[in-house]
């Protein structure tokens, strides 16, 4: 009985937490005012996802192996790094920023313009937030602030 309210508090804290972020409205200031700061955390999170294609290779040969042994002497050290991935992006989405790519270090931030929320929009090779989309256009949608 405890643990299931226990289970049910974290649940309904996460729900809140989910409910706050969405709920966060950026200014073109506080979106521009975020971008030192997202480059060097989309600078450590696109670390960790090389680091962990690069043990791509290896992972799949001891997924075809599994009926034969237990893994790869590197499994702990890919849990390490898919962990300092996962929290990267969760400080990200934290901030309230929504990661679209990380190829491209696509960013989006909410944003209330003529009365609705769009998304403002930045890439990791722009200088500052200067474009903006209607939440449901995605990148393609993208016009000029």
């Amino acid at each position: 009985m405890l643990f299931v309210i226990l289970w049910t508090v974290q649940l309904l804290a996460a729900q809140i937490d989910l409910v706050g972020r969405m709920n966060k409205l950026f200014s073109l200031n506080e979106a521009n005012a975020l971008i030192p700061q997202l480059r060097g955390l989309l600078a450590r999170v696109r670390a960790e996802r090389e680091r962990m294609l690069e043990m791509k290779p290896e992972l799949e040969k001891a997924q075809k192996a599994h009926s034969n042994d237990w893994g790869t002497p590197r499994g702990a050290e890919y849990i390490e790094i898919l962990d300092a991935f996962q929290q990267v992006v969760k400080e990200i989405e934290g901030l309230g920023v929504l990661v679209k790519d990380l190829d491209v270090g696509l960013c989006d931030f909410p944003h209330k313009r003529d009365g609705r929320v769009v998304y403002l929009c930045w890439k990791l090779d722009e200088d500052e937030v200067s474009w903006w989309h209607d939440v449901d256009a995605g990148f393609a949608g993208r016009q000029p602030l």
